[in-house]
């Protein structure tokens, strides 16, 4: 028995280790910091603005028609038939990227690669459909460790072999084809989950838990609800019966699920502090999106490629390297977020919006490496904060929704951004004036930020000053009733 229970808890490690060589060879891609200076160079023989203003915006588009009805397949499926159509959509972009021609071709490329990404949500899902709760945190850090690994060894890789060994950006991509290829072979071997987070849940066979369920089914201290403060919402409390017969779960599987979907976005947002933190995520990853989409085109417009040395792989290295030390940096960071973490959002936006000006405003390339590189930091920085403050209040099933989510609400914006400001068929603008509406954009969102926390910070100033005067007046008041008792006590005698 104790042996049959001891290979029981050892069956996480082999879907670990696969997930991770899986997402350690898709992530493995050392032509993408050379995507620009491939297209618009003799293989693909494009000019910039068709790049910018017909092609990269059909990955925005497809991303977003995608990603919703791929979440809800995804969960239905059980992760693994998603897993391999994103090796095969990776397999067919690189193979298009590598052999067809013509700004057609070039689109189905960034469809095929939406495709991808909106199927990205099957790896970071897959694994908590595979393993106990209690490991969630170590496979979580495993999985996102490795792909962040892969993509600085990618970007310099592709660096030295451009710069030292003269690759071309054709074999750089046939090395990615490679790459992809592996990932898709190895995802065959992943076993077949048995349950999953929404459609084929084991432990409770008809609703998501509630708030008196989810703690014992996710085994942590943390609130299973969402908290909300106090006297507004109704998140962190237990449905009333009238409540509880409005949430009479219909016969239908998807129709189910739909419907507890949103009675847990309901519940989730009716929290003033997840509400803001999620508006925070969606506005600065739209942001954050658009820019990491286009950077590579402003670098190739400072300084060309068939004229000039290309140094994107090492800024990309650089960049993902920063990245990860600030997020690693946040879990020593002793702070009241619930009073300055907003503040923080405000101040690290503010610095964002300064890095993108300075982008706008230099002709200078390296200059607009250092602002890049600063942007990708503070935004990392952010985002695992954001990370934290949703998830600790929240179960995985509302975790994962919420992500989702708020990463749909930011792609919906991302995809205004991109119909307005890129596309020919908007107003089709150059990639420097884009930097400057992107600049514009995130001094708006700093600008929100600051004024609520300046707005907190005196009204929480204010209660501490009301709270110490009143104090005083009873300790006054206390004092005189004692003094009276005195005086009373002195005149009986």
């Amino acid at each position: 028995m104790g042996c049959w229970k001891q290979e029981k808890s050892n069956t996480w490690t082999f879907p670990t280790l696969i997930l991770c060589l899986y997402g350690f060879f898709y992530m493995m891609k050392p032509s993408e910091p050379f995507l620009t200076p491939y297209l618009t160079g003799p293989d693909k023989n494009l000019t910039i603005d068709k790049v910018t203003n017909q092609i990269f915006p059909v990955w925005t588009y497809s991303y977003l028609a995608l990603l919703f009805p791929v979440f809800l397949i995804t969960d239905y499926l059980r992760y693994k038939p998603i897993l391999l159509l994103q090796g095969i959509s990776f397999i067919t972009t690189w193979l298009l990227l590598l052999f067809a021609q013509g700004v057609l071709a070039m689109q189905m490329v960034e469809f095929f690669y939406g495709m991808a990404t909106a199927t990205e949500v099957a790896y970071y899902a897959y694994i908590y459909s595979v393993v106990s709760t209690d490991r969630y945190q170590r496979v979580t850090s495993y999985c996102r460790s490795i792909t962040l690994a892969a993509a600085t060894l990618a970007a310099v890789l592709g660096q030295l072999l451009v710069s030292l060994a003269d690759v071309s950006y054709f074999h750089l991509n046939a090395i990615t084809l490679a790459s992809v290829s592996l990932a898709f072979v190895t995802s065959f071997f992943l076993p077949m989950p048995q349950k999953s987070m929404f459609f084929h849940r084991k432990d409770i066979p008809v609703a998501l838990p509630g708030p008196d369920q989810v703690v014992a089914a996710v085994g942590s201290h943390r609130p299973s609800s969402c908290p909300e403060d106090k006297g507004s919402g109704s998140a962190g409390r237990e449905p009333t019966p009238e409540q509880q017969a409005g949430r009479v779960q219909p016969q239908n599987g998807v129709l189910r699920v739909l419907v507890q979907l949103s009675q847990d976005l309901r519940d989730c947002y009716s929290s003033r502090k997840l509400l803001y933190w999620s508006l925070w995520w969606a506005l600065a990853t739209a942001g954050f999106n658009q820019v990491l989409n286009y950077i590579q085109v402003l670098w190739d417009f400072r300084a060309p490629s068939h004229s000039s040395a290309v140094y994107n792989g090492a800024v990309e290295a650089i960049a993902t390297f920063l990245g990860s030390v600030t997020a690693f940096v946040v879990q020593y960071m002793n702070i009241n977020w619930d009073l300055f973490g907003e503040l923080a959002l405000g101040i690290f936006s503010a610095i964002d919006a300064g890095s993108l000006f300075l982008m706008y405003f230099t002709t200078n390339v390296w200059a607009c490496y250092a602002s890049y590189l600063i942007f990708k930091a503070c935004y990392m920085l952010l985002i695992t904060i954001a990370t934290f403050q949703i998830a600790v209040n929240l179960s995985m099933e509302r975790y994962a929704l919420m992500f989702g989510f708020n990463n749909f609400v930011a792609l919906g914006i991302q995809t205004i951004l991109t119909a307005v400001v890129v596309d020919s068929k908007g107003l089709g603008l150059d990639i420097v004036t884009q930097f400057l509406i992107y600049s514009s954009y995130f001094a708006v969102i700093a600008g929100i930020f600051l004024t609520r926390s300046i707005c907190m910070l005196v009204s929480s100033k204010c209660k501490r000053k009301t709270a110490r005067s009143c104090k005083e007046h009873l300790n006054h008041a206390e004092d005189k009733s004692k003094g009276q008792i005195a005086i009373g006590y002195m005149t009986q005698l």
